[in-house]
């Protein structure tokens, strides 16, 4: 990625009274540009405050890669407009859809894993790139269940990077998640991926859904030691940025410098 290197944390409202210049701060922040495109002005003077001090990343919520509808021109030219007042050169967001019939739903629906879907999504995707004069970055997302598929989840990926041109977000939770969810190897599925195209990695907290059956994708709680290790067998093979991604139940911001130093051992360990 441009510009980036180190660990970075996600930023959230919740820590804008808490970030100081002279205490604790990531390498980079990630922040989710549709939460801040239209903030109140009273936010306004400290975002930009605490955005001058680290470089940032901007991972999307809402670009819909996978939808069946047109890429909509009218979000694109918002969202450039936002990250090139910003100065943001990084753009990410998810390998999945979020919009159906013009309705925005905010939740990472999965794609069918087809060859005829490759060629959809790797067409969408070059336009985007097009448009917004950077490359784009996809996060590997969870799923709950597969809607068709002609192709294993690790081969379509891979596909999709080779077609598009894309580069890749690495979610080891989700990779775990998934895993545990669809009954595959979290370790084998690394081995096969294709991490060349890999721009960085996220890790995240998730939690057993016993009256389910399933693991959950939560990013509500703290990661866990599984998720820990798949990190620092990814490092063994690639060596990228890291964050800790936290979007629920988020804790105070000391907290999450505590869960950043386990990051940084994590890495320092991975890398000797």
């Amino acid at each position: 990625m441009k510009n980036i290197q180190g660990l970075g944390l996600g930023l959230r409202r919740e820590f804008l009274r808490e970030v100081h210049s002279d205490g604790f701060l990531p390498d980079w922040w990630e922040i989710a540009p549709e939460n801040w495109m239209d903030m109140p002005f009273h936010y306004r003077e400290k975002f930009e405050e605490i955005l001058s001090l680290r470089p940032v990343v901007a991972h999307g919520l809402s670009l819909s890669i996978g939808s069946l509808e047109p890429v909509d021109r009218a979000f694109l030219k918002k969202m450039k407009r936002f990250l090139d007042g910003y100065g943001i050169e990084n753009y990410s967001d998810h390998l999945s859809f979020t919009a159906l019939n013009g309705s925005q739903s905010y939740e990472l629906l999965p794609l069918s894993m087809t060859k005829k879907m490759v060629l959809h999504v790797s067409d969408k995707i070059k336009e985007v790139r097009d448009f917004m004069q950077r490359d784009l970055i996809l996060e590997i997302a969870t799923y709950y269940y597969v809607p068709m598929a002609d192709m294993r989840e690790v081969d379509f990926i891979n596909e999709v990077m080779h077609q598009s041109g894309a580069k890749l977000l690495l979610d080891v939770n989700n990779i775990y998640v998934n895993s545990k969810n669809h009954d595959f190897s979290p370790h084998k599925f690394l081995q096969e991926l294709d991490l060349t195209y890999a721009a960085y990695i996220h890790v995240a907290g998730h939690y057993e859904d016993k009256e389910l059956g399933l693991i959950i994708d939560s990013h509500g709680t703290s990661v866990r030691d599984e998720v820990w290790s798949l990190l620092g067998d990814s490092l063994r093979k690639i060596d990228v940025p890291v964050m800790i991604e936290r979007d629920n139940y988020v804790p105070d911001y000391e907290a999450m410098h505590q869960e950043y130093l386990v990051m940084q051992k994590v890495v320092r360990d991975a890398r000797v």
